[in-house]
């Protein structure tokens, strides 16, 4: 099995504030993860990526700040996309969570009952430059 790829860049950011929106990107294509994260760090915010879904609960059981959970629908594994997103809301309530996903893919039944308020974003829009809108999006939601 192939080390986890985990990687968490705050470096080249604007400093100012004490604090900035923490964001945690998910998924297994490394190209994916990386243009998203790269649209992520435009916006000031910053990222830690996983290719993992237990990567990326490790981050979020050991209570580093997260605010926004990205996870890309393709994500397979022990904890698949919608499984992270069940268990990512059990272990933190208020966190938002944006799935990248196809048309066809989708949340199965259970998830969207468990977490309703997830935003379904089609995977394309968040590789073409969409994340600024989707990011406003689900922090606004998160202080509603």
């Amino acid at each position: 099995m192939p080390p986890a790829d985990v990687e968490t860049a705050s470096s080249g950011l604007p400093q100012g504030s004490c604090y900035r929106i923490q964001v945690l990107v998910v998924g297994r294509h490394k190209r994916w993860r990386d243009e998203v994260s790269a649209q992520v760090r435009m916006l000031g915010y910053q990222v830690t990526a996983c290719d993992r879904g237990v990567d990326a609960m490790a981050v979020l059981a050991l209570g580093l700040p997260v605010d926004v959970l990205v996870v890309d629908t393709a994500l397979q594994g022990g904890l698949c996309c919608a499984q992270l997103a069940v268990e990512a809301r059990a272990l933190r309530p208020a966190l938002r969570i944006i799935l990248a996903s196809d048309p066809v893919d989708a949340m199965g039944p259970e998830a969207s009952a468990r977490v309703p308020d997830a935003l379904l974003v089609p995977r394309d829009q968040l590789q073409n430059g969409m994340v600024a809108t989707t990011m406003r999006e689900a922090l606004a939601s998160r202080a509603a």
